[in-house]
């Protein structure tokens, strides 16, 4: 699993997971490559794309294009999150846990290139159930798309919290 980072422009992209598929003609096995990215600005907004082409360059380029059009924006509060939260995907189950500032980013490559992109500083991550890196991206950034403020949940619910 490679996270190779480049930035463009002002998004900074990550690939996940390059993968390779055969598809068998008369000559042989013709091969082509998918590639998964996640794309994010660094200051609260992240996505990923995924991208097939002949090639690897021309993939991880389109994958780059389809998750700047896909990304989301997450409350983020002093470089962490502000609350636990959990996100799911298929099997791939992840809990995000917001920590103190100089922790850093603890978690694996998949979740971490999420985190990064997304502009997070201090985080604590525990990953359950399936390790496939492209469910573990999805599971990440559903769990993000789900966090609240304390000004937001007040709203919801029409009361104060202290």
């Amino acid at each position: 699993m490679s996270t190779e980072s480049s930035n463009r422009g002002e998004l900074i992209d990550k690939v996940v997971k390059i993968r390779r598929c055969a598809a068998v003609v008369k000559g042989g096995r013709r091969f082509s490559f998918c590639a998964m990215v996640v794309v994010g600005n660094g200051r609260g907004k992240v996505g990923w794309g995924y991208g097939k082409a002949n090639e690897v360059p021309p993939s991880v380029e389109k994958a780059v294009k389809d998750g700047s059009r896909s990304m989301v924006e997450i409350n983020l509060e002093r470089g962490t999150i502000p609350h636990t939260i959990e996100g799911r995907y298929g099997a791939a189950h992840v809990i995000l846990v917001p920590a103190s500032p100089g922790t850093g980013v603890i978690a694996g490559a998949s979740v971490r290139a999420v985190c990064e992109a997304a502009g997070i500083k201090d985080i604590l991550t525990k990953s359950f159930g399936s390790t496939n890196p492209m469910n573990l991206v999805k599971a990440t950034i559903d769990a993000l798309k789900n966090l609240r403020t304390k000004s937001e949940v007040e709203r919801l619910r029409g009361v104060g919290l202290s």
